[in-house]
């Protein structure tokens, strides 16, 4: 059985080594999207940038929306960062402003809706995945180093509240990117497994609610779980109110943001209660800042993320790893006196340090 088995793999190895994968010059993947013109951001545009919308392509087959912010009068090939997040957010809202404050500095940037959301194709609207949403931030890896104006030996990619640990399992999963962002990260596994702080990390508690979504997939599988509530009891926890201020008020309200509107699908991140998916970020070579407010709630996210990244194990972890091979370009940025909401967009405090993200990226796409 033993000698049969290495023949087998023997044989398997030989026929993926025959067939090469053969280059096709059309792509039968795009679609065609209907993106509005006119300037419809929750922040005005800044006269040091060029913007311009535009669409790519990812490996599943959808085509996502973007905008591109170039630095006014620059020349030669630049430097390039995407961007995504928050969870349930659209680029007219914290991406795009991220985008637009890093192109100011003289990056190329690109800040896009995920497949499913806002302008990007994908049906039903309103569906995560682990893998979908991984391969949204690669794919937009690929548009920019086709650029022209781009060096693509200098990309990097900024993850903005779920999509910041997002933005770290593709940093483990693609060499290309050379420097990280996640900002007031969630770690979406462990949140849609465990809840807030670890309350429901119990096996019977992760049934109960394997079982909530079991039945809601026959009962209605298209039924909304509903967005941030339209009016905050006095008495509800400081990071509700944080969120209904950005995103029920003018601050940040957008017509096309789910987090605005009507949320996600009860059913829409079912894969992610079920995974883990930071395992390898230990294992993360280039450079990675982990950003978070000193008072937000999710700052738990932020700094076992850190911890595991560079230890190889944290609270919160189940799984331990061997220490990261490249520690000394990670690093750990607390801001005093920031909520998880006051770095999507800087809040009253004007808490986000723009300059320093410029010089943790200007450092690490040399």
């Amino acid at each position: 059985m033993k000698k049969l088995i290495i023949l087998t793999l023997a044989a398997l190895t030989l026929a993926a080594c025959g067939n090469k994968p053969k280059t096709k010059n059309t792509n039968n993947m795009k679609q065609e999207l209907n993106l509005t013109q006119e300037w419809d951001k929750v922040f005005p545009l800044s006269d040091k940038v060029n913007h311009r919308k535009v669409t790519f392509e990812t490996q599943y087959g959808l085509t996502l929306a973007a905008d591109l912010y170039t630095p006014k009068d620059a020349k030669g090939k630049l430097p390039a960062i995407a961007v995504s997040g928050p969870f349930g957010a659209v680029k007219e809202q914290s991406s795009g402003l991220y985008a637009m404050q890093m192109a100011e500095r003289g990056f190329v940037t690109l800040a896009f809706d995920p497949s499913y959301t806002g302008e990007s194709s994908g049906e039903p609207r309103r569906t995560a995945s682990p893998d979908i949403n991984t391969e949204d931030f690669l794919a937009a890896v690929d548009f920019l180093s086709k650029q022209d104006n781009v060096d693509p030996e200098r990309i990097g990619i900024i993850g903005i509240c779920g999509w910041g640990g997002i933005a770290l399992n593709a940093a483990a999963a693609d060499p290309r990117i050379k420097a990280t962002v996640a900002s007031t990260m969630y770690d979406m596994t462990r949140i849609s497994g465990n809840d807030y702080n670890d309350a429901f990390d119990i096996e019977e508690a992760r049934y109960k609610n394997r079982n909530m979504l079991a039945k809601q997939r026959l009962a209605d599988p298209m039924a909304m779980a509903g967005g941030v509530l339209d009016t905050v009891p006095p008495q509800a926890p400081r990071f509700i109110h944080d969120y209904h201020d950005y995103y029920k008020t003018p601050r940040g309200y957008h017509k096309r943001s789910g987090n605005s509107n009507d949320g996600w699908r009860v059913i829409g991140t079912q894969a992610y209660a079920n995974a883990r998916f930071l395992y390898y970020i230990n294992e993360i070579r280039s450079a990675v800042l982990v950003m978070h407010g000193a008072e937000a709630h999710s700052r738990y996210f932020g700094e076992a993320a850190y911890h595991y990244m560079v230890d190889g194990k944290a609270e919160g972890y189940n799984f331990i790893g061997k220490p990261n091979p490249n520690p000394d370009n990670k690093q750990l940025l607390i801001i005093p006196g920031a909520s998880h909401c006051d770095l999507y967009d800087g809040g009253e405090g004007n808490y986000i340090p723009w300059d320093t993200l410029a010089e943790f990226f200007g450092k690490n796409l040399k």
